[in-house]
């Protein structure tokens, strides 16, 4: 097909528009402003990962899941087909029910275990995904680019522990203070934990660590022994279990029981 001198100027200015606009689009994406000090700056030499210690946590307490909800307009929908839950409480069959019960203390079995993403070291939801809008960085955490989020849905499969969540609405209405600093997401997107990527990058620990004052929660850098993480890892190398190993997605979220 023959293209004219008018048509060929035009092809050239939308070209030239689209390379000017890809650093703008880079800036707006919401994977951009959670991973403010991006890809490049990210230290390789960095595992970030969390403990839980239900014992510690007190029952009916809910600081940690209101703060992460808060901090990162999370909506508050009804429905429960329809919630979108970031971390979450689950029962021990909810958490852990291939976990033989013999094993295990049977005081054990009537708690409370917070849940979350595992920001696995080897997630299917990344191998799945078929835009690349979930992907894993370089220090381990699993992030989502919600521009480019179809709503496939295929990571919500692939994930073995329910961490992810579909925005079946426009979440926008049911969110009651809106945090300006964080990006609100559409219908039709998937969402889940970013291990407060936003908060890191700040020196700041995550949110739902910071809110819990029994200290159930602990976040910290594995690859440094000194860590709070690694040394309470170490003092209970017996006593500590992921969930679902068998998936062998290696997570990143410990439970000492």
């Amino acid at each position: 097909m023959e293209i004219d001198r008018r048509n060929f100027l035009k092809l050239a200015g939308l070209v030239g528009v689209g390379i000017a606009a890809k650093p703008i689009i880079n800036v707006l994406s919401p994977a951009h402003a959670q991973d403010s000090n991006h890809n490049e700056e990210v230290s390789s030499d960095t595992h970030y990962a969390m403990i839980v210690q239900p014992k510690l946590c007190e029952e009916d307490c809910t600081d940690c899941i209101e703060a992460c909800h808060r901090v990162h307009n999370v909506p508050e929908i009804d429905v429960e087909r329809q919630r979108i839950k970031w971390i979450r409480k689950a029962g021990f069959e909810g958490a852990f029910g291939e976990e033989p019960p013999e094993f295990l203390e049977d005081e054990l079995h009537g708690f409370e275990y917070l849940v979350l993403c595992n920001h696995c070291s080897s997630p299917p939801c990344v191998r799945v995904c078929p835009t690349k809008a979930t992907f894993k960085r370089k220090d381990g955490i699993v992030l989502m680019d919600y521009h480019r989020c179809i709503g496939c849905r295929f990571c919500i499969s692939a994930c073995p522990y329910g961490a992810r969540s579909l925005n079946w609405k426009n979440p926008v209405p049911y969110i009651k203070d809106i945090n300006q600093n964080f990006p609100t997401r559409t219908r039709g997107v998937v969402e889940k934990c970013n291990f407060c990527a936003e908060r890191l990058a700040k020196g700041q620990q995550p949110a739902c660590v910071e809110a819990c004052s029994k200290k159930a929660l602990v976040f910290g850098d594995l690859n440094d022994k000194e860590s709070e993480v690694s040394q309470l890892l170490r003092s209970n190398s017996s006593n500590w279990r992921v969930r679902k190993p068998i998936a062998g997605t290696e997570p990143n979220v410990y439970y000492i029981m």
